[in-house]
């Protein structure tokens, strides 16, 4: 790999980590029984981290870039996979037959975490702004359905919890609504996406607030979002460059 595009990643302890990363898992393939060998790598700092496509596609994770609102971007490799039929650490029940999809972990140098599943913001940890605790519903996120075909609910329901403060338990009401074809940049190549807006209503706090979702339209899979986890929380995007598999 040619070090000097990723001038951009400009400390030595970068490049370091960034060497024996690839060196360690050069051929590995990633899948659930070898989770708990998986490593991760994020960059966060004052300017946009940005890697060549090349770079990007010879790294054997799933990779993505990700910014909090009004942050710096910065590029995050998964560091764990685990299967779950249901959002978050909830005590219910999924009473449907869909399929499980499983919580992605991406975790950050400085120990943040992003978790997410079939592309929704599911839990964080060690965001300076706040952290989203955790989601729980006894129906099956319509994103994890697969929001691209014509039979899937466009509504749910969950319940929702979230610090700082004592937020625990809050009904949250989604609705998505179809705004048609767009094509988007990822990875510096055009791909046709389905453009999707959520609106989260939560009565508890006469608050709602809308998420975006690019998806394709092959297998309904999150390219690109722009959600805010909870309602006192900032917006987090995140860009998928090659997802897991």
């Amino acid at each position: 790999m040619d070090f000097i595009r990723l001038r951009a990643l400009r400390s030595s302890f970068a490049l370091i980590t960034l060497t024996a990363f690839v060196s360690l898992t050069s051929g590995c393939s990633q899948n659930f029984k070898d989770v708990n060998d998986t490593m991760s790598l994020a960059f966060w700092g004052e300017d946009d981290a940005t890697l060549n496509a090349a770079d990007i596609n010879q790294l054997p994770y799933a990779s993505l870039y990700a910014r909090v609102e009004g942050g710096p971007q910065a590029f995050m490799v998964l560091a764990l996979a685990e299967k779950k039929t249901y959002l978050g650490n909830s005590t219910h029940t999924k009473t449907d037959n869909a399929p499980a999809a499983p919580l992605l972990k991406w975790l950050s140098s400085d120990k943040g975490m992003l978790v997410t599943q079939a592309g929704r913001l599911v839990k964080t940890l060690n965001l300076p702004q706040g952290n989203v605790v955790g989601i729980q519903s006894n129906l099956t996120d319509p994103l994890v359905l697969g929001l691209h075909k014509p039979d899937t609910p466009k509504n749910w329901q969950y319940t929702l919890d979230w610090q700082p403060g004592y937020h625990f338990g809050y009904k949250a009401l989604s609705q998505f609504k179809d705004e048609g074809k767009q094509v988007i940049m990822v990875n510096e190549q055009p791909v046709d996406v389905l453009y999707f807006v959520e609106t989260i209503s939560v009565a508890q706090l006469n608050q709602s607030y809308k998420n975006e979702y690019w998806l394709s339209p092959v297998n309904g899979q999150v390219i690109k979002t722009r959600q805010k986890p909870a309602p006192s929380l900032p917006y987090i995007e995140l860009t998928i460059l090659k997802p897991f598999a």
